[in-house]
């Protein structure tokens, strides 16, 4: 009997530890610094400017309807000692050339002579700028200044074809593409690495919790007191003055891991897509529910019997709602009511204004 009752105690010992196991392996919950925060002072700088893109395949701005297409075209002309015409001039046409808004974020750190990627978006009435090429542009800052000179060929990804009597295939989008290393920097945008003795870091979100845990690491990994909170975003550093000892400090810090806090309760809700998005944290209350739709639907009815109207109403029962403590009940309860991804958008926010939804509804 001894014997029997310490084989089984030995089995279940085996059993309880192969169980935890995979508990015992499972990685912590945890993201990196340079995920969570991002540097104070270290940003990409946004440029614009206007072009000219040719050649073209007889898809370019119809110039009569487009007369800034004109202008620049005369005004890039009269620099390469080419003069027309004024009568000449008014009767441009010519469809292989677009005007278009170019556009490029200039990264931290940039140095002259670095090519950037730029965009080419089209102005005008361009049916495509596929195949064409961008004359050089200068892209100024916020500041008026020119950082960067674009120029090259464009990469539409995309198709199109038409035939006659007005029947056309189109594929993606066809007014707006891509230079791959298109412009090259020109000017150098200073970008100081925290002032003095030290660096701040900035979170993504507000988050009390995070800013503490983001500390506490910092501190536990580079020493007691090297990093405060400042408010719930913000968190200074002191970090070494030396330019060498400064980058490896930080490299360090932004590799560290952090077991963050649950992130607030939220629904987003986007009633022009019908789109609901919500994170795990969102939890609802026990409550009923009842939705029905109303349609009207105007046709047209025999001649000289006027318009043929008629309306229906969906009628719906009363639903019971149990409490959801996890996202999977949540989700489980709302496919119980059937609704369809807009009618959601109602329910949500009449559980919400019940206090049955224990969460931040956001509509953007």
């Amino acid at each position: 009997m001894g014997k029997d009752r310490n084989r089984l105690l030995r089995c279940l010992a085996v059993v309880i530890l192969v169980a935890t196991l995979p508990l015992l392996s499972l990685p912590a919950q945890a993201e990196r610094i340079k995920d969570l925060a991002s540097l104070q002072g270290v940003r990409n700088n946004q440029l614009i400017g206007y072009g000219l893109i040719v050649g073209l395949d007889n898809s370019g701005d119809q110039t009569t309807q487009t007369p800034f297409t004109t202008q620049a075209i005369l005004s890039m002309l009269g620099q390469m000692g080419v003069n027309l015409p004024t009568d000449q001039a008014s009767k441009l046409q010519l469809k292989n050339v677009a005007a278009v808004m170019v556009t490029a974020n200039l990264p931290p750190f940039s140095r002259i002579g670095q090519a950037i990627d730029v965009t080419v978006s089209s102005m005008g009435n361009a049916k495509s700028l596929r195949g064409g090429t961008l004359l050089m542009t200068p892209l100024k800052g916020a500041d008026g200044q020119v950082y960067a000179m674009a120029q090259g060929g464009v990469l539409v990804g995309g198709a199109g074809a038409s035939g006659g009597g007005g029947a056309s295939v189109q594929v993606n989008h066809l007014s707006a593409g891509r230079i791959p290393a298109g412009a090259t920097v020109e000017r150098v945008v200073p970008t100081p690495v925290g002032q003095g003795s030290y660096v701040h870091y900035e979170l993504s979100t507000t988050d009390f919790g995070t800013v503490q845990r983001v500390v506490e690491t910092i501190n536990r990994e580079m020493g007691v007191g090297v990093a405060q909170a400042v408010d719930g975003r913000q968190i200074r550093v002191r970090a070494p003055e030396d330019a060498n000892a400064r980058v490896a400090f930080i490299g360090t810090i932004e590799n560290l891991d952090v077991k963050t806090v649950p992130a607030m309760a939220k629904v987003i809700v986007n009633p022009r897509t019908g789109s609901v998005v919500m994170n795990q944290t969102v939890t609802i209350e026990s409550c009923a529910v009842a939705h029905g739709n109303l349609s009207v639907v105007v046709g047209t009815a025999a001649e000289g019997q006027g318009a043929d109207v008629q309306m229906k109403q969906e009628g719906s029962s009363l639903v019971n709602i149990k409490a959801g403590a996890n996202l999977a009940d949540v989700v489980k309860a709302l496919n119980a009511l059937g609704a369809n991804p807009l009618d959601l958008l109602a329910i949500l926010q009449a559980m919400k204004a019940a206090g049955a939804l224990r969460a931040d509804l956001e509509i953007i």
